[in-house]
């Protein structure tokens, strides 16, 4: 293999960035134990930003992006991996310090491989990708704050994202009802097959005014968008429940206060995929398999490009214009 394909980030100028289609030779690629041949990756809001002149994601260009891969190892510098395991690398600093998914081979350090579970293909770990490894991390931990469904109604905030259709699909498979909040109204029917019991509004859960104490309304929420949306839902959680949040689209800035906590016993669960340890990285992967995994809706959630579609996806997915995820075929 004289070269391959990948699209390669640049600066161009302070303020602009070139996003292009060039062939790479392997020695163009990092160091790293595990050269992987790349099958799929997938399109998630922080590669938008790693694409944007003043993403701030980035730390060095040029750069190629794509915080998720999956693939078949080609090479193998570590007694733990072999040439032709089927294996998932997604986070670190994959796409952002090193190169990531959006090219026909990468090279990454063995410490951030995960191996393939059973009952998962190749294409359906990057239909999941971040987005769903952040979800399946986000339902674990309402698991293991005590909420099971006949507690009352999850709220899944941002449910159209990739994160928050990913979490509507599995909590409906596990056995909750939920509700599904979003700002596109022609998005509802999407959200009712992928199992949400009842659709919200944007306006429903970001009211003009955010009460210290609302009506208790939800057992636990996934919330992937922050801001005043979390604050809403941590004022109308019921006693004792939980909200898992992993996302800041509607802002960094949560005007709460702290009567939920003290008055309701509420948790405000931090949900970090990037620096999630090996241990719990490799069982969450494994529910994602068995009996989060609903091969059916995961179909309904992709759609799939090309590496020439790439560009444009980037620009949709920072715009808020992706449904669910999009799978890169590599």
């Amino acid at each position: 293999m004289s070269s391959f394909q990948a699209l390669m980030v640049e600066k161009a100028g302070e303020h602009n960035i070139s996003r292009e289609i060039r062939h790479l030779s392997l020695e163009d690629l990092p160091e790293g134990e595990i050269l992987v041949k790349v099958h799929y990756s997938s399109v998630n809001f922080k590669d938008g930003m790693a694409a944007m002149a003043d993403g701030n994601i980035v730390n060095e260009y040029p750069m190629v992006p794509g915080i998720d891969l999956s693939g078949v190892v080609e090479e193998s510098k570590d007694a733990r991996f072999s040439k032709g395991d089927h294996v998932i690398v997604t986070s670190y600093e994959l796409g952002v310090s090193h190169f990531g998914g959006f090219a026909e081979y990468a090279r990454v350090p063995v410490d951030w491989v995960v191996p393939l579970p059973e009952n998962l293909t190749l294409k359906e770990a990057m239909i999941y990708g971040t987005a769903g490894f952040t979800a399946g991390l986000s339902v674990m931990r309402l698991e293991e704050e005590g909420i099971q469904p006949e507690d009352g109604t999850i709220l899944v905030t941002g449910a159209t994202g990739g994160v928050g259709s990913m979490a509507v699909a599995m909590l409906s498979s596990l056995g909750y009802e939920v509700a599904a909040s979003t700002g596109k109204e022609s998005e509802h029917g999407f959200l009712k097959q992928l199992g949400a019991s009842h659709i919200l509004t944007r306006e429903d859960v970001q009211p003009e005014t955010i009460r210290p104490l609302d009506k208790q309304r939800w057992a636990g929420a996934v919330d992937p968008v922050g801001g005043e949306t979390l604050a809403y839902v941590l004022s109308s959680l019921s006693y004792d429940g939980a909200v898992a949040v992993s996302g800041l689209t509607a802002g960094t800035k949560v005007p709460a206060t702290v009567f939920p906590f003290i008055l309701r016993g509420i948790t405000l669960a931090g949900i970090d995929s990037v620096n999630c340890p090996m241990p719990r990285r490799v069982k969450v992967w494994n529910r994602l398999a068995s009996d989060m995994k609903d091969t059916e809706k995961l179909e309904q959630i992709a759609s799939y490009i090309s590496l020439q579609e790439l560009p444009s996806a980037l620009d949709q997915i920072l715009q808020g214009q992706v449904q669910g995820r999009k799978v890169v075929t590599l």
